[in-house]
């Protein structure tokens, strides 16, 4: 889309439409900070603009069809990948986000002059973004790149896996519970009824497990092309007749196959096509070509090894007893508790569930009492003593409770999260007991899922010995939980009191406690007091500077732990400063440490405080910083406050405010 600008001469001088999108996966006003320079920028150039902004408040200013079609240009300055499908036969250049902060005027005229985006660079542009290293990391190269990409595709394989196995387990524990009868081999389902319909149900979910599991390697690989392949060669890995064995390669089958379809699919993908041809390679050439190639190598030549593989490790499995089972089951508990839903705990789940379809359960039943371990310690920890923890973290110690129950192990993350160096080494220690006592006492879990809730619901074998392994995995758990925060709370008394300004700095002489928010909506948008605000500060670093800022914010009584404040946002700056130009630096925590969004303010003087290497004083700081679970509403008020920062004006009026209360009106101002 051009504009075409009418002079009073009658000559028409047309404007070009240029499109950016600009985002910040970690930061709140990078994007928007972003967004204003390239509209400054566009504006003195004489070009129109339209940003469509990926923050925290989520996305804004929808490009449309017209407006992609009329684009004379697209500008992508974001620090995630952002895909660029829609944007085929543009002129297209891509970026960091602080390049659209910092020189937003280059961006512009580099656009306008960049090479049209096709369909073989989207291809490309997705192999180098998922890859690990992109956006400007050191690429990986050789044997530790292929590793790097493989372990990240085999956790998108797991990811999307889970959701059928929660559900087929699910459906067949319910209908086991109250539709089975007793035998002498355990619960039994009468044929022809309805609950052995529900079963039939779960058993089909079940079913999916391999060809998900190795369509979505597949795709972790190749992108789209590498899932029908991965689907289809999954499922021959499960069909042990193609190959002459009865139960089949199981998930070690899926997890080769959906390798194999991925990496072959890559391949294929790369040959350099005809442009009349190129429409068609990736839905009918590559998926045909790729299921061939690996179905048949499967088939004739990796199957039947695989599968006896796969037979060998069963029978292997189902042999251990006494000590043997015991170390299993530590080994298991302890990576399910480790990382609680990360690579461990997934990889340690698959080899349980995967080995139930091959007749051994005891894997699973070992992962099911340690999956319940983390989240029900946690919330019990905080139960026995609430006074050692903030609000956060005992509403999040309840929710906890519930979600252990359900066999949910990423309950317990928000105080893993808080309190890493004392709930980890708890976990791992109680997961791995819980799994060596369930290993121990041969508790078998027949369905895919973990928690009481699978006992409740009859799909597991020696229930008692289920509830005993999970009772002393909570109780080693918690005890080493309150064990080792008591002993932190001894180190440093004050982290658990309520929070004081400290003495280390003397804070400014209008700093007076000023009434917390009482969730009216036009009180919660004066997130600036004037008792957060510093007008003058012996600060000579980044880190005294966040220092005194947190213990501003803190005198507003929306702060419960300083300390958590100040680690976040110095964990957020090692990640990228947040030094924005212009003599700006907005630091920022997402943290349980903060009951309320809050603003603080510190004027810094001349010469001001270096941010970074490389960067210009910083003369204005604002700290931001909301709780774990905050929502989005203040993200729009402190987008405002981030655009407001790139004016000349804005800053201008802040560095000669006189007082604490005329800059706090200055920057609600800006807000509303």
């Amino acid at each position: 889309m051009t504009t075409n600008i009418r002079h009073a001469h009658g000559t028409e001088v047309t404007r070009p439409l240029i499109l950016a999108i600009t985002a910040c996966p970690t930061g709140i006003a990078h994007t928007y900070m972003a967004a204003e320079n390239l509209q400054a920028a566009a504006d003195e150039l004489g070009v129109d603009i339209k940003i469509e902004t990926h923050g925290s408040i989520g996305v804004e200013g929808h490009f449309t069809r017209a407006d992609i079609e009329g684009a004379s240009a697209v500008i992508i300055a974001a620090d995630t990948v952002i895909p660029k499908d829609r944007f085929v036969g543009k002129r297209v250049i891509a970026t960091d986000v602080d390049q659209g902060i910092k020189r937003p005027q280059e961006l512009i005229e580099r656009a306008l002059q960049a090479p049209k985006l096709e369909k073989a660079a989207i291809t490309a542009d997705a192999e180098q973004s998922s890859a690990p290293g992109a956006r400007g990391d050191d690429a990986p190269t050789g044997l530790k790149g292929v590793g790097q990409t493989m372990f990240k595709a085999l956790m998108n394989g797991v990811s999307h896996m889970i959701p059928f196995v929660v559900t087929g387990g699910l459906l067949i524990a319910v209908a086991l519970s109250i539709g089975g009868t007793p035998t002498p081999e355990g619960l039994a389902i009468p044929e022809g009824s309805f609950w052995s319909t529900i079963n039939e149900l779960g058993a089909l979910a079940f079913s999916l497990l391999v060809p998900v599991l190795s369509g979505y390697i597949a795709m972790g690989i190749a992108d789209r092309p590498g899932l029908a392949p991965g689907f289809i060669t999954g499922l021959i890995a499960t069909t042990g007749s193609l190959y002459g064995s009865e139960a089949g390669a199981g998930f070690i089958g899926g997890i080769v196959t959906g390798i194999l379809s991925g990496y072959v699919a890559l391949a294929i993908k790369k040959i350099p096509v005809h442009k009349f041809v190129a429409p068609i390679w990736p839905i009918i050439v590559i998926p045909i070509l790729t299921t061939l190639i690996v179905g048949l190598l499967f088939i004739y030549i990796i199957g039947h090894p695989l599968a006896s593989l796969f037979e060998a490790l069963t029978a292997w499995l189902a042999g251990m007893d006494g000590a043997s089972a015991v170390v299993l089951g530590a080994i298991i508990g302890a990576m399910i508790a480790f990382d609680m839903g990360g690579p461990f705990n997934k990889t340690a789940f698959l080899f349980g569930g995967g080995l139930i379809a091959a007749g051994n359960a005891g894997p699973m039943g070992m992962a099911a009492v340690a999956i319940a371990v983390p989240p029900l310690a946690v919330g019990v920890a905080t139960l026995i003593r609430r006074a050692w923890f903030n609000k956060a973290e005992r509403d999040a110690g309840i929710a906890a409770l519930f979600m252990g129950f359900f066999g949910i192990t990423e309950g317990a993350i928000p105080l893993a999260a808080a309190r890493p160096l004392q709930v980890i080494p708890a976990n791992v220690i109680g997961g791995a007991t819980a799994g060596a006592v369930a290993g121990m006492l041969s508790v078998e879990d027949n369905v895919m899922h973990g928690g009481p809730i699978v006992a409740v619901l009859g799909a597991v074998d020696n229930v008692l010995g289920f509830f005993i392994a999970l009772i002393v995995g909570v109780t080693v758990t918690a005890g080493l939980i309150l064990l080792l925060v008591g002993l932190s709370n001894r180190a440093t008394p004050a982290a658990h009191a309520a929070p004081q300004p400290r003495a280390k700095e003397p804070l400014p002489a209008d700093t007076a406690p000023t009434p917390r928010p009482t969730g009216n909506p036009a009180v919660a948008t004066k997130l600036l007091t004037p008792g957060a605000v510093v007008l003058s500060t012996p600060a000579r670093t980044r880190e005294q500077v966040i220092s005194a800022l947190t213990r501003a914010a803190a005198s507003t009584g929306r702060v419960t732990d300083p300390d958590k404040v100040v680690a976040a946002a110095l964990a957020r700056e090692e990640q990228r400063s947040t030094g924005v130009g212009n003599g700006v630096a907005i630091p920022h925590a997402r943290t349980a440490g903060v009951t309320e969004p809050v603003l603080a303010f510190a004027r810094l003087p001349e010469p001001g405080v270096t941010w970074a290497d490389g960067e210009e004083p910083t003369r204005l700081a604002f700290l931001i910083a909301v709780p774990e679970d905050s929502g989005k509403e203040h993200l729009k008020l402190l987008s405002k406050l981030a655009r407001g920062l790139m004016k000349d004006d804005f800053r201008r009026d802040l560095l000669e405010a006189d007082s604490a209360s005329s800059i706090t009106e200055l920057v609600n101002a800006r807000m509303q």
